[in-house]
């Protein structure tokens, strides 16, 4: 299994670091963690390209044998020459320019943002360091690492975020002659989607069926939130793709092709999976939510009358997922807009069912450190289980629990993408 170096640096830059950092640069938590996201590929992928430098292996082994992951917060007034040396070294005299993009992609001072690349360089520099150390790697070994890291960086660029003028080679470079190809099929998909979302946004009740119009509020804005993402993504690689020189055409055009394909295979599927929302009957109180989802199959098996007459252990094999929740990344106690609402809805159901009972479930994906997995999913779990509790239903929770990543049927290695569906918060009925 491919070991994804971004996401082992993730558990050193863990929130605490990030608001100890805020505090102080004197900067918001959204914009240092906005910040320190769009670093991790750029120097993952920079240390990439750098694998076969003499001497480098050694530097990185020394960083994490002299201790730097444990006192990563003083790395910010990047007093460390060591890691000054190496990040001089990846970037040269781009460092300005790097720190210059990132200040105006996060929202944060320049001044910061050089701060700030000194944290994550020490995070990523100690962290392959120590992974080098611990599995015994040597230089052909430690490059054969670096080298699959590629695809791992190329995904978690942020979308909205340029790098092409500043002139980074390697990952960054050589892939210019499909440009116009590129941009041609990114808005060819842009405007299937448009047509299609048109095109719902003009049905029209069939006899016999329960099809309700999307409703603006609910769907529109949810769906555009992580489908923008997908469309940013391929517009801002062919804007980087435009402004560099191909050192190999044959191999660039089939990575091009290739690429341009996964960006329209995301988007078909994005677009496929929309989800179409319906009016809920809760004993007369009408709730919006996604049909086939989770108020409708909760509301359903309600009214069926089987919880009276289901025992507990049997109760064990039925979780419900939130459909319409997004926790801001890193986060376990920040909702992202909107997803409240479905609270507000578990809230409505449960005070229209008095006697029913209720456990909240926090789950993961394989990726990073299980002890961290497991504190995250259960804070997680607990700040639903509070928010119910403020909308009067916390009587009805018997519990709140985070699994990690014990239930996660995903590999590691998989894709972002493919790896959500572990990541998620989930309820059953409870005796």
């Amino acid at each position: 299994m491919s070991v994804n170096i971004i996401d082992l640096v993730k558990n050193y830059l863990s929130p605490s670091v990030v608001s100890q950092a805020a505090t102080h640069l004197g900067e918001s938590e959204a914009g240092v963690s906005k910040a320190i996201s769009a670093f991790l590929p750029i120097l993952v992928g920079s240390v990439a390209d750098k694998a076969t430098s003499p001497g480098l292996l050694g530097q990185l082994k020394g960083l994490a044998s002299g201790g730097i992951l444990s006192n990563l917060t003083s790395s910010i007034t990047g007093n460390d020459s060591v890691v000054s040396g190496i990040t001089s070294s990846l970037f040269g005299n781009k460092i300005s320019g790097i720190a210059s993009s990132i200040s105006n992609f996060a929202g944060i001072k320049e001044s910061s943002a050089h701060s700030l690349l000194g944290l994550t360089s020490a995070a990523t520099l100690g962290t392959i360091g120590k992974y080098a150390t611990e599995n015994n790697l040597n230089e052909s070994e430690f490059s054969n690492l670096l080298s699959t890291q590629k695809n791992w960086v190329s995904n978690l660029l942020p979308a909205g975020l340029s790098l092409g003028a500043l002139g980074l080679g390697g990952i960054f470079s050589g892939l210019g002659d499909k440009a116009e190809s590129v941009k041609e099929t990114v808005t060819d998909k842009i405007e299937d989607l448009k047509h299609a979302f048109s095109s719902s946004e003009g049905k029209t009740n069939k006899p016999g069926t329960s099809y309700t119009p999307p409703n603006p509020k609910n769907t529109g804005s949810s769906v555009w939130k992580w489908l923008l993402p997908l469309i940013l993504l391929g517009l801002v690689v062919w804007f980087i793709w435009k402004q560099c020189t191909p050192p190999n055409k044959g191999e660039i055009d089939q990575a091009i092709t290739n690429s341009v394909n996964k960006v329209a295979d995301k988007i078909d599927s994005a677009t496929a999976v929309i989800k179409e929302t319906t009016s809920i009957d809760l004993n007369g109180i009408q709730l919006k939510g996604y049909k086939g989802g989770m108020e409708e199959k909760m509301v359903e098996f309600l009214k069926s009358g089987k919880y009276a007459t289901t025992d507990n252990e049997a109760l064990k094999s039925t979780w419900y997922s939130f459909d319409h929740i997004s926790f801001v990344i890193g986060k376990a106690d920040q909702l992202e807009a909107g997803s409240e609402e479905q609270i507000q809805n578990i809230a409505t159901i449960l005070k229209a069912y008095p006697d029913v009972k209720i456990k909240i479930g926090g789950y993961t994906d394989k990726t990073g450190n299980e002890e961290n997995n497991l504190r995250l999913s259960q804070a997680r779990a607990d700040f639903i289980k509070a928010e119910l509790t403020k909308l009067g239903v916390g009587d009805q929770i018997v519990g709140a629990e985070g699994y990690g990543s014990k239930f996660a049927t995903t590999d590691a290695s998989a894709s972002n993408e493919e790896r959500a569906v572990d990541r998620v918060m989930k309820i059953r009925f409870a005796k």
